[in-house]
């Protein structure tokens, strides 16, 4: 079995035919293109595959192409993202309203009045019930989750959230992350996010939101990095019943949206 690759040793120089009297090196047909002149500082390995470029005559050096110069990044690394600390879960906890979004293919595009409720599970420490709502046309869709700290000895309001899809048969479990990047200190309004920066919601107690409040929290965005120009404000035309038994949608727009519609 052949060996894969000659090593050509730095000391080793390969010999060549002289030149008769009065010619050139040009005029000799003889002189094999692949006699090389070796660096007394380098060491190569030659493949043997086909080599994109070609060999010099016997009397000329052989040298590598040099390098191509890497040019500078244009992107410098992101900084790191700043989250809340000591989130206060129980008050953090019960209705908020989705004052604007990053489009998602998690929610009907046309969707309104939309909504989150979250409540402590009794049953689990420290996890989350969450219910996401919104009213298309006049029917309501809605997914039920838990969430719960990434990492339980942080204080850091980095969570997980957890749904089962599509809304219609939940049986395929699905894991986002949930990022408070801010709360205001009566907890009534708040900014998520996620270390991706691909989602983003702006939260209030209310369905409207002050316009100074929102253009504050869309700059804390732009700070960490989000593109707010993706962000779409949420209409909250008329309060949704407070029960459940307003019409049901059937979660067709699930479907539709993973097709982009």
């Amino acid at each position: 079995m052949g060996k894969a690759f000659a090593l050509v040793s730095k000391k080793k120089r390969v010999q060549t035919t002289p030149l008769p009297r009065g010619a050139t090196e040009r005029q000799v047909p003889n002189v094999s293109p692949t006699v090389l002149h070796v660096s007394r500082t380098s060491l190569y390995f030659l493949a043997p595959i086909a080599i994109p470029f070609s060999l010099q005559p016997a009397s000329i050096p052989y040298r590598l192409p040099s390098p191509k110069p890497t040019p500078p990044s244009t992107t410098t690394a992101r900084a790191a993202m700043k989250v809340v600390r000591d989130l206060d879960l129980e008050r953090y906890m019960g209705r908020w309203y989705e004052i604007a979004s990053f489009p998602s293919r998690f929610q009907p595009k046309n969707g309104a009045n939309t909504r989150a409720t979250y409540t402590l599970d009794p049953a689990a420490a420290g996890t989350v019930k969450v219910l996401n709502e919104t009213w298309t046309d006049g029917r309501r869709g809605y997914i039920e989750g838990t969430a719960y700290r990434a990492d339980p000895a942080s204080d850091e309001a980095k969570l997980k959230v957890k749904f089962y899809v599509p809304p219609f048969l939940p049986v395929f479990p699905v894991v986002g992350d949930y990022w408070v990047l801010h709360v205001d200190h009566a907890y009534q309004y708040a900014l998520v996010g996620q270390p991706s920066r691909n989602y983003l919601w702006i939260l209030c107690r209310q369905p409207q939101m002050d316009e100074g409040v929102y253009n504050d929290l869309v700059e804390r965005a732009k700070e960490e990095g989000y593109d707010v120009s993706k962000l779409r404000k949420t209409a909250h035309p008329d309060p949704p019943p407070e029960t459940q038994d307003a019409p049901r949608d059937g979660g067709m727009w699930w479907i539709k949206s993973l097709f982009g519609k």
